[in-house]
């Protein structure tokens, strides 16, 4: 991405904001640091089904594309009609719906049984509490037994909903974004 393509994106970020805080949680994307500490988390040669909740301009998207198998099935989720369209014309090779809310009906559509792995840049801490349990929901019932959801947040304020559904095994401080953020690495509970 060159220099102006970048500020048209921080810029479209922040218009974004302004016109809906709740929904976008930022006032500019993830930097490249978080990005990276996101990706980092995910164990590739392992992952055949991935998907990326909030996708907005692409800023983790880009990371996953680099590390992702040439096998592996890859699904983006962004409510914003614009950056929805701006996420398919720069990565056609990956599907791309536009309410997470609906993820195990996209999977069904795409013919993928379950997921090894959800990455998340949902400001849930923003949502009503309904619409989090219904994203829960849909995360935990989409993830295989074990499977990883990896969240960042700009607090620890959803520590205790995440440790009811999953194990947390890290959670990652990455100082070098706007605002700084937490990264979740979470595992999926093994229900008996």
């Amino acid at each position: 991405m060159n220099k102006r393509e970048t500020i048209q994106e921080k810029c479209l970020f922040l218009y974004k904001f302004l016109r809906s805080p709740r929904q976008v949680g930022s006032v500019t994307p993830s930097s490249r640091f978080l990005a990276k500490k996101m990706i980092e988390s995910v164990p590739w040669d392992e992952v055949e089904n991935i998907a990326e909740l909030g996708a907005g301009t692409g800023a983790i998207t880009k990371y996953i594309r680099l590390a992702a198998r040439g096998n592996t099935n890859v699904l983006l989720f962004e409510t914003d009609k614009f950056m929805r369209g701006e996420l398919k014309r720069q990565y056609p090779e990956f599907m791309c719906y536009p309410d997470c809310r609906e993820l195990q009906h996209a999977m069904h559509s795409e013919k993928i049984e379950r997921l090894d792995c959800i990455v998340s840049g949902l400001p849930f801490f923003n949502f009503p509490q309904e619409l989090r349990d219904q994203l829960m929901e849909q995360i935990l019932g989409s993830l295989k037994d074990n499977g990883l959801f990896i969240a960042f947040q700009y607090s620890q304020q959803m520590k205790k909903q995440l440790t009811e559904r999953f194990d947390i095994e890290q959670i990652k401080f990455v100082p070098l974004n706007v605002p700084p953020a937490f990264v979740y690495v979470c595992r999926k509970k093994v229900t008996t």
